[in-house]
């Protein structure tokens, strides 16, 4: 039977290099923007006049747009071919991130940044399908770990990048300094990405798409509203049941399509689902730090420039870590090593929910490096797991999955983190819901920052026991693979 559809045009590895430099750029761009602006967030409150539940929503609507977008992206990607929509995503992203820089109000901002999504969706759901296809299959392992470095690196040194700016020449920095790196971006994109275009017959999941959509929101809107309203409200018990009620349908509609925008057979695999919730689960602490530079500033009183720099402990401590954990992993296997980064991340969380008013400088670098440290020597071994325990017809569509976990993370820990911070503050000091949260006394900030870290490490912890079950789960299977092709022989290839 012949194909209608075209040939598939032969590859050319010949620009691998120069293709991996052009979507770095764009990924770099849209992950760093994910984080970025949470050193911003007390002064937005200050120059915009804007509540802490409102000035919240500057990070959390970007992120809710990459989150509840990112898979349908993708599938789209599929459709009508991955450069074009890769170079949409970069002109949109850099005309918003304009925009966001002159953004006269924080309503003006809020949407700006939504628009500022749509952009960086584009480019995230799609980087890595495009780096995977432009290099040899014996390569893609290497190519796909500098790739999940870049975003890590790009979420990790957000909040230093943007306190030295803020600092040095205002919150509009944070927002501008994207113009010359995205149109250098274009233009290496344009010119160095092939423009390999998809057979037809395929169709999109708009119902999947919408349900995501619907799920998402809902769940953030309870998180971020609940400590205002109180956790007994109707609207937050409505908006959160919602939540529940669309995940639900989310999965019956997915189930049942010929085509869905996820394919559900995937976590059949549980060395797979468990590999995407611990990461979800890290990436829900990572988030979590949105809170330090309230007490950085509020309890503190170091300057933006200051808290930026502060905030480099954590980027730092895991740009040193993953190589060293990527190349042990290799050597060791991936499940012992994101073991031992999981231990050591809720070891960090505990570290950290001992902070107080005294706490000195080295005290603070003391208890923020081995969140580094572990997150490095997680992060690179895992994402290693979740790729190698993916069939390698649908590594797209674990990569994608991969994005959403660490996007999903992000939406989730920062209304939820924020939640038991604000939670934490009116409890210990009887404030009318109405007031800041933020604007609470210094003593009441640190007891917010501690209840944050240390419901980050229950969190955590539960990681842990999962990791324990994949760990034994992946060396039985290792031990009877060996009796398998003993008794019945290897298998033809």
């Amino acid at each position: 039977m012949t194909s209608a559809t075209a040939p598939t045009p032969q590859a050319d590895y010949s620009r691998k290099w120069w293709v991996l430099l052009s979507i770095a750029m764009g990924t770099f761009l849209s992950t760093i923007d994910s984080s970025i602006v949470n050193v911003a967030l007390p002064t937005l409150e200050e120059k915009l006049n804007a509540h802490f539940a409102t000035v919240q929503w500057v990070v959390v609507a970007y992120l809710l747009v990459v989150t509840s977008l990112i898979l349908g992206v993708a599938r789209l990607g599929d459709m009508i071919g991955k450069k074009r929509i890769y170079l949409a995503g970069m002109v949109v992203f850099t005309a918003a991130s304009l925009l966001c820089g002159l953004a006269p109000s924080v309503g003006f901002l809020i949407a700006f940044r939504v628009v500022q999504g749509v952009g960086a969706v584009m480019m995230q759901a799609l980087g890595m399908a495009i780096v995977t296809e432009a290099f040899p299959r014996t390569e893609r392992g290497r190519a796909l770990g500098i790739m999940g470095t870049i975003v890590s690196l790009g979420i990790s040194i957000g909040p230093t990048v943007g306190g030295l700016l803020i600092g040095s020449v205002g919150w509009r920095a944070i927002f501008l300094v994207n113009l010359p790196v995205g149109i250098a971006g274009l233009i290496l994109v344009q010119r160095h990405v092939p423009d390999w275009r998809p057979p037809g017959g395929q169709r999109f999941d708009g119902a999947g798409a919408v349900l995501l959509l619907i799920t998402l929101l809902t769940l953030a809107l309870g998180l971020t509203f609940g400590p205002e309203r109180g956790w007994d409200s109707p609207a937050i018990i409505a908006l959160l049941t919602g939540a529940v009620v669309g995940f639900a349908v989310f999965l019956a509609v997915e189930k049942r399509l010929a085509q869905p925008m996820v394919d559900l057979r995937l976590f059949r695999d549980p060395l797979f689902s468990i590999s995407l919730l611990t990461g979800f689960l890290v990436f829900i602490v990572i988030a979590g730090m949105f809170v330090l530079p309230f007490y950085l500033e509020r309890v503190k009183g170091y300057d933006p420039r200051q808290v930026g720099l502060f905030l480099t402990v954590v980027p730092a401590a895991l740009g040193l870590t993953a190589p060293i954990a990527g190349s042990l992993s290799d050597r060791y296997g991936s499940r012992g090593i994101s073991l031992v980064g999981l231990v050591i991340v809720v070891g960090a969380c505990l570290s950290i929910a001992s902070l107080r008013e005294d706490t000195s400088t080295i005290g603070y670098i003391v208890r923020l490096l081995p969140l580094g440290l572990g997150a490095g020597m997680f992060q690179s071994p895992n994402n290693s797991a979740i790729m190698g325990a993916a069939p390698r017809e649908r590594l797209g569509v674990a990569s994608g999955l991969l994005s959403l976990s660490r996007a999903f993370g992000q939406v989730t820990g920062l209304p939820l983190i924020g939640a038991v911070f604000a939670s934490r503050v009116y409890a210990v000091t009887r404030l009318d819901h109405g007031v800041d949260a933020s604007n609470a006394p210094a003593w009441a900030i640190v007891e917010g920052v501690q209840a944050a870290f240390l419901a980050g490490a229950v969190l955590v912890a539960i990681g842990v026991v999962l990791a324990v079950l994949a760990f034994r789960l992946d060396r039985r299977r290792r031990v009877a693979a060996p009796d398998a092709v003993h008794l019945h022989g290897p298998a033809s290839n």
